[in-house]
This record gives structure tokens, C-alpha cells and sequence, in this order.
């Protein structure tokens, strides 16, 4: 067998093409409850990347065969000795060697950028949930990496949302958010709000449980959340939010996102959920999350289940999300390898 490893861009048609059905394959092998691996998103990495990111691609073929192939984001803006990846081989050509070939590659590219750690993410199974494949914590560990944080992804399954306690837990809560008010919006955010938003988004790595992931907080600006805005509009996705006005300062102090990508109507993300710290204990983030679940429905009746990740050690999301009915389905470990 022989294997053979190519850098290739956007440019590069064939290889995107070939690298995109790998990726399908991928996901419909590894997580068949995902929504179809989305051509339009796939095709965005090239075309209108994330600010600040330079994304390096690799493909891998066995024999002549597409059989794999690797991202890595590199970051320009801040964590400039950090970088993320992506490593997927096409499941019937897997324990061949095209995994290990790949990630020798990727170190080469990693050194050259002069990029000291490198994070990745690997799914597990949970205890009577869905069966997954050991093979991506094994990989990550015979590399030399070590797991930095743990994540569960929980689902919320629509038609089993229980309407009548979740009124309850609002009127329970509004009380306490006295002096504060909804806003919400779909698409870009109103230029009022997006120093705010920006002042949240930037706060999101200072605020959430990162464990032992080596990753500086992001500098967001208005200008940041512009070009991300201009990169999710170029993958299709439908974006809704709502934020928390406080009223004496008339500043956005809370904000939640959900979204809906265009291969599947039926399955939205929940996206990021942040409170200002000087702005916690009035029950904000259970308020905007629950509104903001309404929100979205009234806009995408389809939707039939939301996804969302949360840090083992969250517990305070976790118990927001699980009062909203999100139940847990499989493990996702982040994986941090040191060159």
C-alpha cells in the first residue's frame, strides 16, 4: 500500500470535491444522527474563512484513493502558538496507516508555522448512550496527547419540551430580572448592540471552564464580529439571538444564539450563552435561553432537535439546559498535543 500526501486550497477543485466526500462519509458513518455533512459550509472554509484564521489542508490517497484529510486553523489574531485540527479518514480505509501519515504531516505544518500545541476533538460513547467508536481517543492518545477537557453533548428533543414547567421556571425567574429586558434579532446584529456583543463574545474564554486547554481569550471588536458574521452568512446558517437589556444602562449584558444550517431544517445548535459576571444571579441566562427557544420555533417550525455542548464542569449551563430538557447523548474530549 502507498500512501501518498498533498497540501492543496480552494483552488484546487478536485481535492475539495474529494476531501468533501470524505468528510460525508465520515459523518454519516461516525454520527448518524448528525444532519448531512453540508456542502455549503464545507465549501465557505475556502471562500470566506473565519477572521483572523488561516486554515491549512492536507489530503491523504491509498493507492491513488482519496482516503483522508486534515484541517488545521491556525489562528493570526491572538493564540499564535496554538492551533486546532481536524483529522477524518474515509471509514472503509481506516487502520491503514492514512491516520498516522496524516498527523506526521500535520506536525510538519504545525513546526513550519511555529505553532507549539495543537487541540483536536474526539467523540465517546456514555453509558446507555449511543454506540461510538473508540478510535479517535485512541488515536489522540498513542500521538502523545493529552485529554484537557471534557464536554457532553445533550440534545433537546423538541415535541418532548415540557411547555407547562417551562412557563413556570420563567415566571419563576422573571421576578428576580427586574430592570432588565429581551431583545432579539435574526441575522447580523443591530449596529447599536454589536459593542456589546463583542464585549461578550471576547469574555466567553475568560468565563467558561476550559480545564486544562492552553487558549488565551479572544480580542473581539466590532470589526471581528462583522467578518464572523460575514463568514456564517456564506455557510448558510440562519442565526437567531437575544440578549438581555439592562435598562439603566441600556447595555446588552446577556446574549444567547441559536442556528439552523441549510442541509437539514429539522436541527439547530445552541450556540454560545454568556452574562456579564457583574450582571449574574438575576436568572438572565435561563430567561434568554427559554425566550430565545421560542423564538427560534416561531421562525423555524421544522426544527425537530437542538444540540449543545457543555463543559463537564459547567454546572451551572448544564442546569439551565437540562431544565429546559436537553438530555446528554455522547462525550467529546478535547485532545491537546504540545510539539
Amino acid at each position: 500500500m502507498s500512501i501518498t500526501i498533498a497540501s492543496f486550497d480552494g483552488a484546487d477543485r478536485t481535492s475539495v470535491d474529494e476531501a468533501y466526500r470524505i468528510g460525508s462519509a465520515a459523518n454519516d458513518a461516525d454520527l448518524p444522527d448528525f444532519p448531512p455533512f453540508c456542502r455549503r459550509r464545507f465549501d465557505a472554509f475556502f471562500h470566506t474563512p473565519m477572521p483572523g484564521t488561516r486554515s491549512l489542508w492536507a489530503l491523504a490517497r491509498l493507492d491513488g484513493v482519496p482516503a483522508g484529510y486534515l484541517q488545521l486553523d491556525l489562528p493570526q489574531l491572538d493564540n499564535t502558538d496554538n492551533a486546532t485540527a481536524e483529522l477524518l479518514v474515509h471509514p472503509q480505509l481506516r487502520r491503514r496507516g492514512v491516520g498516522r501519515a496524516l498527523h506526521e504531516y500535520g506536525l510538519r505544518l504545525l513546526r513550519e508555522h511555529g505553532r507549539k500545541r495543537v487541540v483536536a476533538m474526539a467523540v465517546s460513547a456514555l453509558p446507555g448512550g449511543p454506540a461510538r467508536s473508540v478510535a479517535g481517543d485512541a488515536f489522540a492518545a498513542a500521538t502523545g496527547a493529552q485529554p484537557a477537557l471534557t464536554e457532553v453533548r445533550r440534545r433537546l428533543d423538541v415535541g418532548d419540551i415540557d411547555r407547562a414547567a417551562l412557563r413556570a421556571a420563567l415566571a419563576e425567574a422573571r421576578p428576580r430580572a427586574e430592570g432588565y429586558h429581551s431583545v432579539c434579532w435574526q441575522g447580523s446584529t443591530p449596529q447599536e448592540y454589536v459593542a456589546d456583543i463583542a464585549y461578550l463574545d471576547g469574555r466567553l474564554l475568560m468565563d467558561a471552564p476550559m480545564g486544562d486547554v492552553q487558549w488565551e481569550p479572544e480580542q473581539v471588536d466590532a470589526e471581528r464580529i462583522r467578518g464572523n458574521e460575514r463568514a456564517l452568512d456564506a455557510r448558510g446558517r440562519r442565526r437567531y439571538h437575544l440578549g438581555m437589556r439592562h435598562e439603566p444602562s441600556g447595555r446588552l449584558v446577556a446574549w444567547t444564539l441559536l442556528d439552523v444550517g441549510p442541509s437539514a431544517d429539522w436541527h439547530a445548535y445552541q450556540q454560545i450563552t454568556i452574562v456579564d459576571p457583574a450582571h449574574r444571579g438575576h436568572r438572565l441566562g435561563l430567561i434568554a435561553k427559554a425566550e430565545n427557544l421560542h423564538h427560534l420555533l416561531t421562525h423555524e417550525p421544522a426544527v425537530q432537535v437542538i444540540d449543545t455542548w457543555n463543559a463537564t464542569s459547567n454546572s451551572y449551563m448544564v442546569s439551565i439546559n437540562e431544565q429546559l430538557g436537553f438530555r446528554p447523548v455522547d462525550s467529546w474530549t478535547d485532545w491537546q498535543l504540545t510539539l
